[in-house]
């Protein structure tokens, strides 16, 4: 079966929120407030527990006039996962269609996957502390459906399909925009970090910090072979001190 994924076209979104409704609705999501950030339109503020698919309104200048961005943020479903590593009870599992869903009857709220996922994406829940995030529509993958965001999505910024034919056609987007003067354009998809590519890509205008997507994202695991390389000469100089001191 061919790996599933997103690919999110900034350049075509128009911030409607429509794919956040309907993410709430499919998957009856609480609400999230609609509390007024002061920094921007944006009332939902970034993704959570309760948004698991949020427009990032990125407001910046371009040719010496304001200029308005947005882009729809989701879980990057990674290649490899650190929630998924790091998951003690096995809640966290890898699906048949690539997704990296969380069982929230299984899920203790230990909050390890909360650390772990280098795109700050899974959040618990103030009501029992368990995680949540997006869960890739798994229950509409399995009927044949497409996810409800790419589904509601009026301007087809978020697409649905084979992995490798969305990366295929997001390199081919990229082109089509630079032979119309859009230089800037890049996509998303970290396959040379740790965390092996994601099942989400991006394709966004200038700096992709701007949309909630760090340049160099690393699994936590990776960490591990510095700290035990630096426990071991911690242990071999106190066994030199011990034999000295003799």
């Amino acid at each position: 079966m061919a790996t599933k994924g997103f690919f999110t076209d900034a350049t075509v979104c128009i911030g409607c929120k429509a794919c956040e409704v309907a993410c709430k609705e499919w998957n009856g999501v609480p609400a999230d407030g609609f509390e007024w950030t002061g920094r921007s339109y944006d009332n939902t503020g970034g993704l959570g527990h309760s948004t698991w698919r949020h427009v990032t309104f990125v407001e910046k200048e371009r040719d010496g006039l304001p200029a308005w961005e947005f882009s729809s943020d989701v879980c990057k479903h990674c290649e490899h996962a650190g929630c998924l590593e790091a998951c003690p009870t096995g809640a966290i599992v890898r699906t048949e269609f690539g997704g990296v869903f969380v069982q929230p009857d299984i899920c203790n709220g230990c909050g390890y996957c909360v650390v772990a996922c280098p795109f700050g994406v899974v959040d618990r829940r103030p009501e029992d502390g368990r995680a949540f995030k997006c869960t890739f529509c798994y229950d509409r993958q399995k009927a044949g459906l497409e996810p409800a965001c790419a589904k509601a999505c009026p301007t087809a910024s978020i697409q649905f399909g084979d992995l490798d034919e969305l990366r295929e056609r997001a390199a081919a987007r990229v082109t089509e925009l630079a032979e119309r003067g859009v230089t800037d354009a890049s996509v998303y998809d970290p396959r040379h970090t740790s965390v092996g590519g994601t099942h989400a890509i991006f394709l966004v205008r200038g700096d992709v910090r701007a949309f909630n997507l760090p340049l160099n994202p690393q699994v936590p695991t990776v960490l591990l072979a510095r700290g035990w390389r630096s426990a071991a000469l911690t242990a071999i100089l106190m066994v030199v001190s011990v034999w000295l001191a003799l």
